[in-house]
């Protein structure tokens, strides 16, 4: 049997049990329907029930990030993907185009995705906020709050093998506050059933090309270790 998504996950006890209401009033139904202790998702497939959050999120207004945007940016990619990439926020280009990661940071990760192997329609990616900071500002803890419930439904949606955090704000949620992503790089571990492998955010590694030749390893690793995981989340290695 898959493996389920616990409310703990992620410590997103309380962002789910916000969404609960919303949940059973049919106001806002789409992400997960909270039995107990564990996350189910709606009697759904996959891509549709992807489809209707990424509408939800398009007219999302929880928290001021919504005044300013020009499109929301949910995230991209297979229902059925083995990993799913998590970075920060969207920038200017994210916000433009209304898709994740298509700037210059964006075809940096998306030419390393496919350098190991990969094609861009058999991961997931996404980012923490769904909407643009302005000025590109670093999200805030009260925008990471707002918007941290819409990752976790596409995780448990998804249920990807493999996590890979791209920078310090989704090591921060995924993983565990206060990491330092330069001790920590490439080190994977298991985080509420989900094997989550963090790595530099793209950004970082343009900034300082030195750090490329670790974010390659650490993308590879990413892909040997998709091979490796079964449907459970154990490393058969």
């Amino acid at each position: 049997m898959r493996r389920k998504a616990t409310a703990d996950s992620f410590g997103l006890n309380q962002a789910i049990a916000d969404n609960q209401s919303r949940l059973t009033s049919g106001t806002e139904a789409p992400e997960a329907r909270c039995s107990g202790a564990t996350l189910v998702p709606v009697a759904e497939g996959k891509h549709e029930l992807l489809e209707r959050l990424a509408g939800q999120i398009r007219s999302c207004t929880r928290c001021p990030l919504c005044d300013g945007r020009t499109h929301a940016v949910p995230g991209e990619g297979s229902p059925n993907a083995r990993v799913v990439f998590v970075g920060e926020a969207p920038g200017r280009d994210e916000d433009e185009q209304g898709r994740p990661f298509v700037g210059k940071s964006g075809q940096l990760l998306r030419q390393t995705i496919r350098e190991v192997g990969w094609r861009e329609d058999e991961v997931f990616i996404a980012n923490v906020l769904k909407c643009r900071p302005p000025e590109n500002r670093d999200p805030e803890e009260s925008e990471i709050e707002a918007c941290r419930s819409w990752l976790i439904a596409q995780l448990v949606t998804i249920r990807p093998r493999l996590i890979v955090t791209l920078g310090r704000y989704s090591m921060a949620l995924l993983m565990k506050p206060g990491l330092k992503i330069t001790q920590i790089h490439g080190r994977h571990a298991i985080r509420d059933g989900f094997v989550v492998l963090p790595t530099y955010h793209p950004s970082a590694v343009l900034r300082d090309p030195e750090k490329l030749a670790d974010f390659r390893r650490d993308i590879m690793k990413a892909r040997r270790l998709s091979e490796v995981i079964d449907d459970n989340g154990r490393l058969n290695v």
